[in-house]
């Protein structure tokens, strides 16, 4: 089941996103600031992931999941017919909240149903799955676009089509799996957790510059295509294919610490570089970079499961999806006008957050080991 939800999320949500700058830009003109506020739309509902707890009360978490899947892949369906921006702003929100909430269920019932000496390796296995998955979806997509000249209208209902049908197929194919410990059905914040939490937020705020700007970077700085965009996306995909299997023995090996620390040093320099790049091919070689360190950051997922009360999984999924995105809120639409004056200075500050990771990763135990925590909820 996990595999399947693995294929359907990058059918939808990767193809949204290769597709989206172009027709942002080419059908609904956007700009800086347009694309700033629609991020920020976006994250919304990831900010409001601690209400599943809440939804848990009365659906099966399990359940939840095909239903957000579904949601995800209706959003996606819709995009390419309302390309204006209260459209596209609609459309998204949609989108995303079938995404954020399924991502979010997702964790939570990967940490649970796998034990904690799988998890890193079958973790790397699930995003090595979703990576083969995208290589395919964007080869197909460059064939779309290239070869058949075919409209972004139907390939965006092609791909929220397809992500619907795996969903219902999920529906009515796997039973209900009982998990091995009663999850809690309030809000849990436990001091114990507070670095997670710090890691949390910074990798939100980090990543939205990521996500928002340097993709956004390759269409109006450097004019790539959508099928050159694509072509970007597929070798991104093609070196998580092979190695972010690899990744997740190499968190095993090395540990959460040491992992992160590699990460967070090479995310550094690679925004740094973001900033002063001016040949489309080493932004493109960065941004294959970009993507590849991030696979790294399931170490801190990793991280939590250890130190966590394993009836404390489902609940703290939904709160740390909440302070992940709470820079997601404002990150990009204040970006998105500072983009405007200085495209430098917007990933300058994404190397600010790097840092702050970098000296918050210190804090984690060189010998992590499970932690027995008391402490009550608040």
């Amino acid at each position: 089941m996990l595999i399947l939800m693995s294929i359907a999320t990058p059918i939808a949500f990767n193809g949204w996103s290769a597709l989206l700058n172009n027709f942002v830009v080419e059908r609904a003109n956007f700009t800086g600031v347009e694309i700033g506020i629609l991020q920020s739309i976006r994250e919304i509902p990831g900010f409001l992931a601690f209400t599943i707890v809440f939804l848990l009360l009365i659906i099966k978490e399990q359940s939840f999941s095909v239903i957000a899947l579904a949601l995800m892949g209706l959003g996606v369906s819709l995009t390419g017919f309302f390309p204006t921006a209260f459209g596209l702003y609609f459309t998204t929100i949609i989108m995303s909240t079938g995404f954020h909430y399924f991502e979010t269920v997702k964790n939570s019932l990967s940490l649970q149903w796998l034990s904690k000496e799988e998890a890193p390796q079958v973790l790397g296995k699930l995003i090595a799955v979703g990576s083969i998955t995208s290589l395919i979806l964007y080869g197909v997509i460059w064939c779309f676009l290239e070869i058949f000249n075919i409209d972004y209208v139907y390939i965006f209902l092609l791909c929220g089509i397809v992500c619907i049908g795996i969903a219902i197929y999920l529906q009515i194919t796997f039973p209900l799996f009982k998990p091995l410990n009663t999850q809690h059905k309030n809000i849990i914040l436990r001091k114990k957790y507070i670095l997670y939490y710090i890691l949390i937020f910074l990798s939100g705020a980090r990543r939205q510059i990521f996500i928002v700007f340097a993709a956004f970077l390759m269409v109006e700085k450097f004019k790539y295509s959508a099928s050159q965009v694509t072509l970007l996306f597929l070798i991104n995909y093609l070196f998580n294919w092979l190695f972010a299997e690899r990744i997740g023995k190499i968190i095993h090996i090395f540990g959460e610490k040491k992992s992160l620390t590699f990460e967070y040093i090479g995310l550094i320099i690679v925004f740094i570089s973001y900033g002063i790049v001016n040949n489309a091919y080493i932004a493109a070689f960065l941004y294959v970079v970009d993507h590849m360190f991030f696979a790294l950051a399931l170490a801190i997922n990793t991280y939590f499961q250890k130190i966590a009360e394993p009836k404390d999984i489902a609940s703290s999924a939904g709160v740390s999806f909440t302070i992940n995105h709470i820079a997601a809120i404002f990150v990009p639409v204040i970006l998105g006008f500072l983009w405007i004056y200085s495209h430098a200075l917007v990933f300058f500050i994404g190397a600010f957050f790097a840092l702050l990771s970098l000296i918050s990763t210190q804090f984690i135990p060189s010998n992590l080991k499970e932690i027995k925590i008391t402490t009550s909820s608040i």
